[in-house]
């Protein structure tokens, strides 16, 4: 009788925390729904290799299959303004897409620091190159990641924070590209695993700078995880000859799959 006493006083003290906490995060969801949201960054923000391009936004190439555009379609924010654009470094973000950001702008989201780093020069190297060559442009990519990104990201930080002074900033990351371990045609063995630890090396020194900001990093590569390039289940494009640019991105299930989720839960 006590056993079942006290199994049933845990049970209710467990429902009522959890109807706490789902309560917590529906209220938190409406907080952020009632201001606006403003969606910034680059091509894996914009959604290159989503498909579904909004034509007017021209070779920015936004999607309405990115995640920025599937978290407004689900929360539906009292605004919502899709800046991020293809291509885009730390000094485009600065020049080109904070003039939504407001003190009434509740919800910041992006990806940037990719480009800063060479991102398609690494990869067209990789491809194109030997083993190494395409290690040597790595580790110049990860000096770089290591002596002036950090600044980089700290000026459009700062600059986030000081046009909207209340939003909450999710700063999400980059999945790694390749399963490891299993026959696939293409890169070898070598240049996969220096790739996976490059996008490693950059989440890491972005999150730190995220940390000292104190905004949110959204790490997506738990939901890559077996959804990477060789995985058979693959989420992100390998070289598209068709569409070069779309080469290395994510696809729509990779939007929707890899990123909507690490942000509606960040947010």
């Amino acid at each position: 009788m006590r056993r079942s006493r006290f199994t049933a006083y845990v049970s209710s003290l467990l429902l009522a925390a959890g109807i706490a906490l789902t309560g917590a995060a529906s209220a938190q969801a409406s907080e952020l729904a009632a201001g606006g949201y403003v969606a910034l960054g680059d091509s894996y923000s914009s959604g290159v290799g989503a498909g579904s391009y909004i034509s007017s936004s021209g070779s920015c190439d936004r999607s309405t299959k990115a995640y920025p555009y599937l978290w407004n379609a689900a929360h539906t924010p009292s605004s919502f303004d899709f800046t991020a654009c293809s291509g885009a470094t730390t000094d485009d973000v600065l020049a080109n897409q904070l003039g939504p950001l407001s003190s009434s702008t509740a919800l910041v989201s992006l990806t940037i620091g990719g480009n800063d780093a060479g991102f398609a020069d690494v990869m067209t190297t990789c491809v194109t190159s030997s083993d190494s060559t395409c290690l040597s442009r790595i580790n110049t990519a990860m000096a770089y990641v290591d002596s002036t990104l950090p600044g980089k990201l700290d000026n459009v930080y700062s600059s986030i924070r000081s046009k909207a002074p209340s939003a909450r900033v999710v700063v999400l990351g980059y999945p790694r590209f390749y399963k490891l371990g299993t026959y696939c045609l293409g890169l070898s063995e070598t240049k996969r695993s220096a790739i996976n630890d490059a996008a490693d090396h950059l989440d890491a020194a972005i999150a730190k700078v995220v940390a000292n900001h104190g905004f949110v990093f959204g790490d997506v590569r738990t939901t890559f995880t077996g959804h990477e390039i060789c995985s058979g289940s693959s989420w992100l494009h390998s070289v598209n000859w068709l569409n070069i640019g779309e080469s290395y991105h994510p696809t729509a299930a990779g939007q929707s799959g890899g990123y909507l989720p690490v942000l509606t839960n960040a947010a």
